[in-house]
């Protein structure tokens, strides 16, 4: 299995509210496996990242085995579960993972934080025994996420059988928030929620295309990156670890994500029991829309999450028909108007203080001691040409100064006068010419009509991510996957020829310069344009016309033309990425495009 970076460890979650959606289904669909009935699962204690989430709630259907005399529902004995392979601290794996930590211990399988001593970096590690009733499912399901590669999930880095053990290997981010935290502060802001509602639906619906679904969306599966981003973690595994199915995993998946925009506005979980430390909606009231449970919530988010929400089978939303899949969800929160984030908020400065000169005083009056005569004051000069002789002075020298410039332009007026009518035409001609001179150009961001993926070799660069890079916004970004052994992209034949982003300027513009704000710093870029009479150019010899050079770029590129490049079509290449977490890891992407005209 192809490793790919560090991120974040996905720990067993095994309480918390399930969605009514999952509570009714019944068959395994989308690659998840099949469940067979049981209880909830009782977690041993948090992990990294994980919080210790409420037990009340609506439980998802659960297929793991009970442990050994637990009773189910009906008071019968259920069938004991495979029982958890004694390993400890300081154990290896394949000569190369090792266990530091057990963060959770339950129902047959063990979740831990471990060291990958090859690459020399931590890692998450999720054990069971090869004869566990799961065992196969979670297998197929850890090698279902692993092909995914899509960034927006923690990665599965690898799944194998052996010595009589199942184990999957998958990232550990440490410096990542969960959103159980984020929410435990409160409420979060209107563009934060937006971020937040955007990205995960994006994402799932990535996932669903591919036939993955995730059906244990909690807040303890969202993480949150420095660069805020949001990460999904446990993607398929998370459920065939504890056995859940659905009917429709779409519609499951699609109002947990619901469910966490109305946490996120609310800092209320949308059911009346409490979990994930929220606390529920009041009893016997139904659902009710964030904005009528806290004042000030953005009314088109709260919208949109009762859009995603099911309330005894139907949408509680009256105005707009409710959003069944994922897909559906991203496509509602691309139409509404784009939340922008708050104004930055500036400290007032102090208060001006004036200094003892301004107050009129030199310094603090010295103290005398007692019995001393006060000390008389020395007579201050008056300062010069305050007497009469210094007025008069005064007064002589402007109308000196007066009479020399008037004799001065009386002689400049004569001898423009005494010209020759020659001299006269070419002052005129002159003078005109200088009128005609045309204004500075004032530089100006050109209109982007559209833009897309170049990949001249094949595809497979997230093509569906380009608009990012062109809407506007610096916190969203193109990001390429990730690339192992060389900075060309791996070294793939498919990839000789870079990736990039060609924009369309709807018309050939003159084109002053370009500022590219870059995902990441120290990939190797170049500009190029087309060449005026250019139509729909896709491969690299259709854009001739040089822009920048092809160098090393920082955080930002950005270049000046003294003479500007005629073209409708601007292609920003990027010929080989930037370190990644590792040395051996690479990955690029472009956050935002500017075309100067």
């Amino acid at each position: 299995m192809a490793e790919r970076s560090t991120a974040a460890v996905e720990v067993a979650d095994n309480s918390g509210d399930e969605p009514p959606a999952a509570q009714a289904d019944k068959a395994t669909t989308d690659g998840v496996a099949k469940a067979q009935k049981t209880e909830d699962d009782k977690p041993a204690k948090p992990g990294p990242g994980e919080s210790a989430e409420s037990a009340a709630g609506k439980p998802a259907k659960s297929g793991a085995g009970d442990s050994a005399g637990q009773a189910d529902g009906k008071g019968r004995k259920a069938r004991p579960a495979a029982t958890a392979p004694e390993l400890h601290s300081g154990h290896k794996l394949a000569r190369r993972y090792r266990l530091e930590e057990c963060v959770t211990r339950l129902d047959g399988f063990s979740s831990w934080r471990a060291v990958d001593e090859k690459l020399r970096r931590a890692v998450g590690v999720h054990l069971l025994p090869a004869d566990h009733p799961r065992a196969r499912s979670v297998l197929a399901a850890a090698r279902s996420s692993a092909l995914l590669g899509d960034p927006r999930f923690v990665q599965v880095l690898d799944a194998v059988e052996e010595d009589d053990l199942v184990y999957v290997v998958h990232e550990w981010l440490p410096d990542a928030t969960e959103l159980t935290a984020i929410l435990a502060a409160g409420p979060m802001e209107a563009h934060d929620a937006y971020q937040l509602v955007i990205q995960l639906s994006q994402a799932m619906a990535a996932a669903h295309r591919e036939g993955l679904a995730h059906l244990k969306l909690t807040p303890g599966a969202v993480l949150r990156s420095s660069t805020g981003q949001y990460r999904i973690r446990g993607l398929a595994v998370n459920a065939a670890l504890r056995g859940i199915s659905a009917e429709r995993p779409q519609r499951t998946d699609t109002e947990a994500i619901g469910a966490l925009l109305y946490a996120a506005l609310t800092q209320r979980w949308p059911y009346e029991t409490d979990a994930y430390g929220l606390r529920g909606l009041p009893k016997g009231v139904g659902l009710i829309a964030p904005d009528q449970v806290r004042a000030g919530v953005h009314r088109g988010l709260s919208e949109i999450a009762m859009r995603a929400l099911v309330n005894e089978g139907a949408t509680a939303s009256r105005q707009e028909p409710p959003c069944t899949t994922p897909d559906e969800l991203a496509k509602a929160v691309a139409e509404m108007p784009r939340v922008r984030p708050p104004e930055p908020t500036f400290a007032a400065p102090p208060e001006y203080q004036r200094t003892t000169y301004q107050q009129g005083s030199y310094a603090r009056p010295a103290t005398r001691p007692v019995g001393q005569p006060p000390v008389q004051p020395v007579p201050v000069p008056p300062p010069p040409l305050q007497s009469r002789t210094g007025k008069a002075l005064k007064w002589t020298v402007s109308a000196l100064l007066i009479a020399a410039l008037g004799l001065a332009s009386w002689q400049v007026a004569d001898h423009m006068l005494n010209r020759n009518n020659t001299d006269g035409t070419t002052q005129s001609q002159s003078a005109e010419g200088d009128q005609e001179k045309p204004a500075p150009r004032v530089p100006k961001n050109l209109k982007i009509d559209g833009v897309s993926a170049f990949a001249p070799d094949g595809d497979g660069v997230e093509a569906q991510d380009v608009p990012l890079a062109a809407d506007g916004d610096t916190d969203t970004a193109w990001i390429t996957p990730q690339y192992d052994g060389y900075a060309n992209y791996g070294n793939l034949p498919h990839r000789r020829g870079g990736s990039g982003i060609v924009v369309d300027l709807g018309s050939v513009q003159d084109v002053y310069g370009v500022d590219v704000s870059m995902y990441r710093a120290g990939q190797k870029v170049q500009v190029l344009a087309a060449d005026e009479d250019a139509s729909s150019p896709a491969a690299l010899s259709d854009f001739p016309r040089r822009v920048t050079e092809l160098e090393k770029t920082d955080s930002s590129l950005k270049a000046t033309l003294d003479k500007p490049v005629r073209t409708r079509y601007v292609l920003i290449h990027i010929t080989e990425l930037a370190p990644d977490v590792s040395a051996n890891e690479f990955r690029g992407g472009i956050s935002e495009i500017k075309v100067i005209g």
